[in-house]
């Protein structure tokens, strides 16, 4: 009897850790009902909500949507912002800027790449880990920058890559502080590079 109560203890515990850990992508009529189209300076272009030890948390893909066009959209600024849930009211946590930058080849559009975005407990400690991805395109409709930001403990540990035919011209960069991130979460990022490499066509490291 008693090994049935410890294990039937030991299963309710798990269940209510799992509880706190999950992550889904809001509906339009979602996003209307948490009224989160004010958060951000640009249309809310994916926004998902999750929930881990911390709370409940509102995570905005913003983009500017700077020309419109029947073939696609195109976009000079992007944001991403994360709000703390607290009663209705939106605490942020941290946010994400960025722009096309002045560079030759031109850059023509920047956009989120929430295919590679995640947000799960990557370390297993009860927190989620969010991990950003977006990129940029050129004038000749070439990937140029490859952007991954990895959100630990409200802390960013971005990977900036340029992609370039040329060695001279192509760059790819970790956080100084990459290393203090736990191995659990280098290991998925790393992983998610050679992904990006191989489904996208990307060379993705120095010279």
């Amino acid at each position: 009897m008693k090994n049935y109560i410890f294990a039937l203890l030991l299963f309710s515990n798990l269940f209510m850790y799992a509880q706190k850990v999950e992550s889904y992508k809001l509906t339009k009529e979602q996003i209307k009902e948490r009224e989160l189209e004010g958060i951000s300076d640009f249309p809310i272009y994916k926004a998902f909500e999750y929930q881990d030890k911390g709370g409940v948390y509102e995570l905005l893909f913003c983009e500017n949507q700077k020309n419109i066009s029947k073939k696609d959209t195109l976009n000079t600024k992007i944001q991403a912002i994360c709000t703390l849930n607290d009663h209705g009211d939106f605490l942020e946590k941290w946010r994400i800027n960025d722009l096309l930058e002045s560079s030759e080849p031109k850059e023509t559009t920047i956009w989120f790449w929430t295919k590679y975005c995640s947000t799960k407990d990557l370390d297993g400690d009860g927190y989620i880990d969010p991990v950003i991805v977006y990129g940029t395109r050129n004038e000749y409709d070439e990937i140029r920058r490859v952007k991954i930001i990895t959100v630990y403990k409200n802390k960013k540990y971005p990977i900036r890559a340029v992609e370039c035919v040329l060695d001279d011209c192509r760059t790819f960069k970790k956080d100084t502080n990459w290393n203090l991130l736990p191995k659990k979460i280098q290991v998925y990022v790393n992983q998610l590079v050679e992904k990006l490499r191989k489904e996208q066509d990307l060379i993705l490291h120095n010279g």
